[in-house]
């Protein structure tokens, strides 16, 4: 059977956003494509590594020589190891150009990082969404919180977010199922910072994508404890694109997944400005495809929907589709972090904890706000968590045979630590963009990088360290010490801009439902349509965003706009 190549929708990227894209599209009954860049990678059957242990891998799960040598990027920190090998992105094959350091951490395969992501799961608020008009900073996004927050209760609905209601302003509650308790000395460092800081600063559970209730709808079970989200939950314990969205979208027979497709560029109408599909070469074959649409809907992860904007009509623009405003590429944000602080507690020898959890703490934001002023803008949370050391940790005695084996029997002092994680402003200095001198494996053109912290960020991270300092102090913690590790933009894995939304198409990309300015049949939803970057995780708004999207190109397509 020849294969189909007309769809109401294609769907460009497999990962969090393009997952919700294509569920909301299908459901809504739509016929879809969706795209995915590398292989497939089914539910269950191929976490491969889902149910090993450390002493289970030939070099215990530590990056060996060879993969330090041929993965310059990922060695930079924890995303290079045995374990997960292989779920990350090949480095030779889709190389980039640093012009500033950044460390760019892909995943390039059905699902894309929505197996391997922290799944901390919070909502911006007004306090973020404002700020950009309030700060007389890049531009005002095109959206409010009362705009987004019925999205918000529909994402978190269905992927399952576990937390706990706070009341605060700054940090909305959502439809939370019961929170990942804090353990007994997280309890009490939360008690002695509400006390010491008059109430104004609050250690809470974490906000996290991990179920603790079972989603039998979903053929999803309650999470286990097991900590070993990042290798592929046989469990489903964890929301990503193979255990809650495709599912829900194949079920609906709607939907058609093609793995191995690399979008090449988004094929525009100059007549009707409209988009008529996508061109694609195939990963394993180099064949070239082409794939018509009534809607598009860019999900690549921010740099790529950007890099395909880019790689697009530039017979009609010579930066690409969607950069009228020379906006495009623009704008790349992070959130900073690996500064913060840690320490040893006494007082809880006789107390320990039950199973892995993969969770911890967080503490919302608490700087520039209420009035206070700080030599900079905007703020930062923390994530942390307390807990006793294990048979990794050092031992003081020079034990040997029997008495070492004894000593790491015992669980170890109890310590807690917590990093902070920062708002990055939006800066047009901050950008990518083509460079057609250099390729990849297929002959396209590669992402040149070029992004730095700013005064602003530099500025907070002194807080960072020594907020954290001071409040471990006044909790009563033991031989507190400041952490500062290397950090490069990117790190964070938490990419946004590039495409942002905005009320102008003089200043933005896209506009307020996410459609490019130049081609509204096509929406771009994932980390690329930030305006701002709040210091939250970001990826639940991608959720809500995506799901309004989808919402919109259906009411669109049935009014005969699109």
């Amino acid at each position: 059977m020849a294969e189909n190549m007309h769809y109401d929708a294609i769907v460009v990227g497999s990962g969090i956003s393009g997952g919700w894209a294509a569920k909301e599209l299908t459901e809504k009954g739509l016929k879809v494509l969706m795209l995915e860049r590398g292989r497939n990678i089914e539910h269950v059957t191929d976490y491969v590594n889902a149910d090993n242990e450390t002493w289970n891998y030939p070099h215990r799960g530590v990056a060996t020589q060879e993969m330090v040598d041929n993965y310059p990027v990922l060695k930079r920190d924890y995303a290079l190891n045995e374990q997960t090998f292989g779920m990350w992105a090949n480095e030779k094959d889709s190389p980039y150009i640093e012009k500033k350091r950044f460390d760019w951490f892909r995943g390039y395969h059905v699902g894309g990082r929505s197996l391997m992501w922290g799944r901390q799961s919070y909502r911006l608020s007004d306090l973020d969404f404002e700020a950009n008009a309030k700060d007389g900073i890049a531009t005002d996004w095109p959206i409010r919180y009362a705009d987004i927050a019925p999205w918000y209760d529909h994402a978190e609905k269905f992927a399952g977010i576990s937390g706990s209601v706070e009341g605060l302003d700054h940090l909305p509650d959502g439809q939370f199922l019961p929170p990942i308790p804090l353990n007994i000395v997280e309890k009490d460092v939360a008690a002695r910072l509400r006390k010491s800081f008059g109430g104004k600063r609050y250690l809470i559970n974490s906000r996290v994508a991990n179920i603790t209730e079972p989603k039998p709808e979903q053929n999803r079970v309650n999470c286990q404890y097991r900590n070993k989200c990042w290798l592929g939950c046989p469990y489903g314990g964890y929301f990503s694109t193979q255990s809650a969205t495709l599912p829900v979208a194949m079920a609906t027979g709607n939907l058609t997944l093609r793995p191995f497709s690399i979008v090449s560029r988004v094929i525009y109408d100059k007549d009707t400005k409209r988009a008529k599909g996508v061109e694609v070469i195939d990963a394993e074959t180099n064949q070239t495809y082409e794939y018509t649409a009534k809607v598009v809907f860019l999900n690549a992860s921010s740099f790529n929907s950007t890099w395909v904007l880019m790689n697009s009509a530039t017979d009609v623009w010579e930066g690409g589709l969607g950069s009228s405003s020379g906006e495009l590429g623009h704008n790349v944000m992070d959130h900073h972090f690996r500064v913060g602080a840690e320490g040893r507690v006494e007082g809880f020898d006789d107390k320990y904890y039950f199973g892995r959890r993969p969770a911890g703490f967080y503490i919302p934001r608490f700087r520039n706000l209420d009035g206070e002023q700080r030599d900079y803008t905007r703020g930062f949370g923390y994530q942390g968590s307390a807990s006793r050391q294990g048979w990794k940790r050092e031992i003081a005695e020079l034990n040997v045979g029997k008495d070492l084996k004894d000593a790491l029997s015992k669980p170890g002092d109890w310590t807690i630590g917590m990093t902070a994680f920062g708002e990055m402003l939006p800066s047009h200095d901050n950008h990518i963009a083509l460079d057609r001198s250099t390729t990849d494996k297929w002959g396209l053109p590669v992402l040149a990088i070029s992004v730095e912290l700013g005064e602003n960020e530099r500025k907070m991270r002194v807080d960072m360290k020594q907020d954290a300092i001071d409040m471990l102090e006044a909790a009563g913690i033991k031989d507190v010490k400041g952490t500062e590790r290397d950090y490069g933009v990117g790190m964070g894995i938490h990419e946004m801009g590039t495409a942002r939304m905005g009320r102008d198409p003089k200043s933005s990309v896209l506009n307020g439902n996410n459609q490019v300015w130049d081609a509204p049949n096509v929406y771009v939803t994932d980390g690329a349509c930030m305006t701002s970057s709040s210091c939250v995780n970001p990826s639940l708004t991608y959720m809500a965003l995506t799901a309004r999207a989808a919402a919109h190109a259906v009411d669109s397509l049935k009014k005969g706009e699109l």
